[in-house]
């Protein structure tokens, strides 16, 4: 009996790498291309609608890239993923570490054939669940290399939003989840808005309140309110207060406040 052939999909930004990974592939009779995908955001929806078993993930593109890709899928959503990269050695050590199969560029045939050799095998021995744990290790060790976060991954309703932290022009606390405010859109993200606070970067991000954070860039002034108190007004016209607790936390980032 003829075994069903591996569905793969190739992720990456740059058209003459999906060319160079898809000219190799079809000459590989057991495997099938059901796809590209040329920006992360596309890739997890392809992932989540097609499940294919096979990954090849570029980790370096603009706006979503592979990590984020990776944050995005649930653990029983993982195929078996070769992580496509320019990363030196040092970095490829820790891929090294957690078991994971990948592609430095630029790379040749016989490497290509060996990886994906490697990784048939592990799609026909079902090992996705080990792999699965190596890369949220692989994940939890990157984050902690980059203290802050960059990018927050927001799961509601079927659909997955990346939302950069930049973006973001405040936080807002709704019981165990926040709100953040971007422009005129707002997601809802199930973490506390402590948690949060400790993630976003406090050069760029100030907790004014108890239930609140904001964005010092989007900070258009500050008003006097009652009681060592101040409104803060914003860029888009929405005030927030400032409350006497937080009060230190903005003296020491913008001066003595009057």
């Amino acid at each position: 009996m003829n075994q069903e052939r591996i569905q793969a999909l190739i992720v990456d930004d740059e058209m003459l790498a999906r060319v160079k990974i898809r000219g190799m592939l079809e000459m590989d009779p057991e495997v099938e291309i059901i796809g590209e995908s040329s920006s992360g955001g596309d890739a997890v929806d392809v992932i989540k609608k097609h499940h294919p078993d096979l990954l090849f993930l570029d980790i370096q593109m603009p706006g979503t890239d592979g990590f984020a890709v990776l944050e995005a899928l649930d653990e029983e959503e993982l195929p078996v993923v070769i992580l496509v990269t320019a990363y030196d050695h040092y970095a490829l050590k820790a891929f090294e570490v957690h078991a994971l199969d990948y592609l430095l560029k630029p790379f040749d045939i016989d490497r290509f054939e060996r990886t994906v050799a490697h990784a048939k095998s592990q799609v026909r021995q079902k090992h996705s669940r080990e792999l699965s744990q190596g890369i949220r290790e692989l994940l939890t060790e990157m984050r902690s290399k980059t203290r802050y976060l960059d990018r927050v991954v927001v799961k509601a309703e079927g659909r997955v939003t990346f939302v950069r932290a930049n973006d973001i022009d405040w936080v807002e606390a709704e019981g165990n989840y926040v709100r953040l405010h971007v422009g005129k859109e707002t997601h809802l993200f199930r973490e506390s808005i402590t948690s949060i606070a400790s993630k976003l970067n406090p050069q760029k991000f100030l907790r004014i309140h108890r239930s609140s954070i904001v964005n010092l860039d989007r900070i258009k002034e500050l008003r006097s309110w009652f009681h060592g108190e101040y409104h803060v007004l914003l860029q888009d016209g929405t005030q927030l207060l400032l409350t006497r607790s937080y009060r230190a936390n903005l003296k020491e980032l913008l001066g003595r406040l009057p």
